[in-house]
């Protein structure tokens, strides 16, 4: 039970805000950044679903011994996508399980 905006006590959980401002990897000299174009969620620079090969490099490095915070940074912008392709497609938005393969499950330690 949590308390509403109201005041009054509900069983309701509030809706998340907005999660993270998509803005990493940060883009090197003049070229376009491997950052998502929402709501579509496919990579400026390459057109690949985000995040792609290269944007995948450049957070492993950018986050080099934060694992969790890529971990939870990656959750959040997850949370913005599946919203977003449901609202674009809601007969034809990806499966949680590959959305959560595709933003997070790379990131964790090798074996």
């Amino acid at each position: 039970m949590t308390v509403g905006r109201s005041g009054a006590i509900t069983s309701r959980l509030f809706a998340p805000e907005r999660g993270p401002r998509p803005q990493r990897p940060y883009a090197s000299g003049g070229e376009v950044p491997h950052t998502p174009l929402r709501p579509m969620w496919c990579c400026r620079a390459d057109g690949q679903p985000w995040p792609c090969g290269q944007a995948r490099l450049l957070l492993r490095v950018e986050y080099d011994g934060n694992l969790p915070g890529l971990s939870i940074y990656l959750a959040g912008l997850m949370y913005d996508a599946m919203r977003d392709l449901y609202h674009l497609n809601p007969h034809d938005t990806p499966e949680p399980t590959t959305l959560f393969t595709r933003f997070i499950a790379w990131t964790r330690r090798p074996a």
